[in-house]
């Protein structure tokens, strides 16, 4: 059921006279169980809404409009209803590797094909039943995001303690039929799901491309909060390389084969094996960026292009002469370091290249070490304010502060730590500027230009098989 909040004017529901606070109960005999329903529902051209008004009465109205007319009704924020919580105990999973004392949210386990519809969030399909894979299909909605991690039936009953975990691997097959378009993830446990384990889960959800659009191979994160969990260790530099050689191995056959390059391992292996990124046309349009896979190989793109443009455009400019006043400090994850000090130094030998190179500031590029869950978290993604306040304290930052907006909670201007920024900027006597995570913006940042708050970032995820952004 969903409650009316708002009747937008001149629409049907207006004329109607349907009041805010009646509840939608069906929609042609139809049960409403929450917004898909009813955005399905309403596009026929014969309507029939039963509705329960604030005073309790039963109104139903026979409607007949064009097929794709708007009905004019705004529903509350519960129009998803609850949200379906994970059933899982993963040996992998990050939430359980936090430290007690933070915001509820961040303890939530969801699991909810809704939510990966919407959001983008990995689902296990476990908790799921025939009539939700009935409504994917029937809604289509997709693309539906999967956390696979293996396609070997009991492993991954193992892998994410549920008895349940194998037989659900039947529902890719579903989707795949009715032609739902998928992503899929592996999170990497060594010694688990590597090697040969790795190579026929690649090659079994191989069969699914390209409806299954593309597969990451993602490295487990590890926080020093594991005391009593499952014992795994860290990725090493020679599984790192063992896990691209595959990955490239598997892109070349599923090209030929496909079309596409179909598996991509994240960022994070190629850092650790020391090997340079993939070409940018091997991501197949960066499918999985929020997921680590391509995102530092589009920022050097995007930043390459607009230092071009920017380049190009100071010929009409009135730029300055002299040497630049500002002085400013770039706050990031160890993950991501050389690629920023890289682009800095391109933006320095591009801007000298144009005789204008005392435009850019004086940059220092800091790495904040993760105390707060340990320094095998490299991402700037999990990064908290405290950790940030402790290390940069006492130190010359200059005038600004740059910070990555993923290490803000979406559409909030603190850290996962709940330190805000305004308590940050009075730490450290400093105005912190939040940087949407496109190359554009991070160039205009350096040059002191005004930025749009938009760009990409990342949702606050509560799915257990994440380990944050870079």
């Amino acid at each position: 059921m969903l409650t009316v909040t708002d009747i937008l004017p001149d629409s049907i529901a207006e004329e109607l006279k349907i009041q805010t606070g009646s509840v939608l109960l069906t929609i042609n005999g139809e049960a409403i169980e929450d917004i898909f329903d009813y955005r399905f529902l309403i596009e026929e051209e014969y309507v029939k809404l039963e509705i329960k008004n604030p005073s309790g009465e039963i109104d139903i109205y026979e409607i007949e409009k064009d097929l794709d007319e708007e009905m004019g009704l705004e529903f509350d924020n519960g129009m998803l209803g609850e949200y379906r919580r994970c059933s899982n105990s993963c040996i992998f999973c990050f939430i359980d590797q936090m430290p007690g004392g933070m915001r509820d949210t961040l303890y939530f386990k969801d699991d909810d094909s809704r939510l990966s519809f919407m959001q983008g969030n990995y689902i296990t399909l476990t908790n799921m039943k025939d009539k939700d894979i009935d409504r994917i299909i029937r809604y289509n909605m997709s693309p539906i995001n999967i956390s696979v991690h293996t396609t070997d039936p009991q492993l991954r009953c193992t892998m994410l303690n549920n008895r349940f975990a194998g037989e659900k691997l039947k529902y890719i097959d579903r989707l795949f039929e009715a032609g739902c378009r998928m992503n899929a993830q592996i999170v990497l446990c060594r010694g688990i799901n590597d090697g040969e384990m790795l190579r026929k889960t690649i090659s079994d959800l191989g069969r699914y491309a390209p409806v299954m659009q593309s597969l990451s191979v993602v490295p487990v994160g590890l926080t020093k909060y594991r005391e009593g969990l499952y014992p795994l260790e860290p990725v090493t530099e020679e599984d790192a390389s063992a896990v691209i050689d595959m990955v490239e191995e598997f892109q070349k056959q599923f090209m030929n084969e496909k079309g596409i390059h179909f598996v991509h391992a994240s960022d994070e292996f190629y850092l650790l094996a020391g090997r340079p990124l993939p070409e940018e046309d091997r991501y197949d349009g960066y499918l999985q960026i929020e997921n680590g896979v391509g995102m530092l190989r589009l920022l050097r793109e995007e930043f390459t292009a607009a230092l071009k443009e920017f380049t190009g455009a100071l010929e009409q400019e009135d730029v300055p002469s002299g040497p630049a006043d500002r002085k400013i400090t770039i706050a990031t994850g160890k993950l991501a370091y050389d690629t920023l000090k890289e682009l800095i130094q391109t933006a320095r030998d591009r801007l000298a290249e144009a005789g204008v190179a005392g435009i850019l500031p004086e940059v220092k590029c800091r790495v904040i070490r993760n105390d707060f869950f340990g320094e095998r978290i490299t991402v700037s993604g999990l990064i908290c304010g405290r950790d940030i306040i402790d290390q940069l304290k006492g130190q010359e930052l200059g005038q600004e502060l740059l910070l990555p907006i993923n290490m803000m909670r979406s559409g909030e201007e603190y850290f996962l730590d709940d330190v805000t920024v305004k308590q940050l900027e009075k730490e450290l006597n400093v105005k912190a500027v939040i940087v949407p995570a496109d190359g554009e913006s991070l160039l205009m940042a350096l040059m002191g230009r005004e930025i749009e708050t938009g760009g990409r970032q990342i949702y606050e995820q509560t799915d257990c098989c994440h380990s944050g952004q870079a």
